[in-house]
């Protein structure tokens, strides 16, 4: 039983897991800040390309 014991004590200290995870989480952070900036921008945007494209005269 104190082998069990030890090995269970062993998996809950160990922390090479950790960085990983930590990177993947800054990653989804970063995606969802840059998806964000793309969706709000990509509206005003679209909206300067039609302001453009009526003002420019039909040949």
């Amino acid at each position: 039983m104190t082998r069990l014991h030890a090995k269970c004590k062993a998996l809950l200290l160990d922390e090479r897991g950790v960085t990983s995870i930590e990177y993947a989480l800054l990653g989804a952070l970063i995606a969802m800040a840059v998806i964000s900036a793309v969706s709000a921008l990509g509206s005003n945007v679209l909206a300067l390309y039609k302001m453009i494209a009526a003002e420019m005269p039909t040949v």
